[in-house]
């Protein structure tokens, strides 16, 4: 004959299942002891044996969290201890690893000649595998180390408190800004008329000369539009959502242009291009991959400079 267990000892057994042996027969007796008294306190009061029980039982809470704290085992999966430091490296790694992946495998498929659906749609499963992976494995190893205890080493100190920035608009900022496109606007020049390849004769110039003078003066306009971006963006003292629709509109008409004059062939030099891979030997294929390489780079640029300008805007309103 059985005997049915009362909720007492249904509550202490399920406290005490996932201690260890050594600590089960304390924990027993001091939750009868402590549960016994709670009851016949209430007894005391007028409640019934079952309405006691029930309320006392009630009141201690989950047997799993009860057991957690006896045995000193965490309940969450990264506690405040190493909380900032895995939420920090986190979301710097999944700005730097799916960009990359999504760059690496995209730049690959490009030189391996894949259609333009295979390539976009196998850099987007790249990117979202990087940020599972990246989640899963940082989280893993702050997981291991709150089990087990480890010290990662880091150590906050007032020297890691961040300078008040201006999010882009200082006068640093635009000084820098127009200073680099005046670079872009000598580089120009000097490759027109002095060249950056040495050759035993004339320079020869890597931009092709049947740019001049209409498309070099499409690149000027740009360049005096991004100048002028700079400009207002000083003025305001912030960025606004206006200043980075047009610095999106800037960068998708200069990555259109030079991405088409590439493709056409219109872009660089031929005279350069023959002189430097052509003379020497360098087959087709590899004047392919070369093209892809310099047409992907001319994307990369306007792209982040696109990023850039709305997380400047976003810092910018929340501020």
């Amino acid at each position: 004959m059985t005997t049915t267990a009362t909720l007492t000892e249904r509550y202490i057994s399920a406290t005490i299942r996932s201690l260890t042996p050594e600590v089960q027969d304390d924990v027993r007796a001091e939750l009868e002891g402590s549960i016994a008294d709670a009851i016949d306190a209430r007894l005391e009061q007028g409640e019934s044996r079952d309405d006691a029980e029930r309320a006392v039982l009630t009141e201690l809470g989950d047997p799993g969290i009860l057991a957690a704290g006896y045995a000193d085992r965490p309940l969450h999966l990264i506690g405040p201890k190493y909380y900032l430091v895995w939420w920090r490296l986190l979301k710097l790694l999944l700005i730097i690893v799916p960009i990359c992946a999504f760059g690496g495998v995209m730049l690959g498929q490009l030189i391996d000649g894949a259609p333009v659906g295979e390539v976009i749609g196998t850099a987007v499963v790249a990117a979202l595998g990087s940020i599972v992976h990246v989640g899963f494995w940082v989280t893993l190893v702050f997981f291991i180390l709150e089990r087990t205890g480890a010290d990662t080493g880091v150590r906050w100190s007032v020297d890691q408190l961040p300078e008040p920035t201006q999010n882009g608009a200082g006068r640093a900022d635009a000084i820098a800004s127009v200073v680099f496109l005046l670079l872009g606007v000598g580089a120009v020049f000097w490759d027109a008329f002095i060249g950056f390849f040495p050759t035993e004769g004339a320079p020869i110039a890597i931009l092709n000369p049947g740019l001049w003078p209409w498309g070099i003066t499409v690149f000027f306009v740009l360049i005096a539009a991004e100048a002028l971006l700079a400009v207002v963006v000083y003025a305001n003292r912030r960025w606004t959502i206006g200043a980075a629709v047009v610095n999106t509109l800037l960068a998708v008409v200069f990555a259109a242009w030079s991405l088409a004059l590439l493709v056409r062939g219109e872009l660089l030099n031929p005279e350069f291009l023959r002189f430097v891979f052509t003379d020497n030997g360098v087959t087709d294929e590899t004047m392919r991959i070369l093209t892809v390489i310099t047409g992907f780079s001319l994307d990369a640029f306007p792209i982040w400079d696109i990023v850039d300008g709305w997380l400047k805007t976003a810092r910018a309103r929340r501020g």
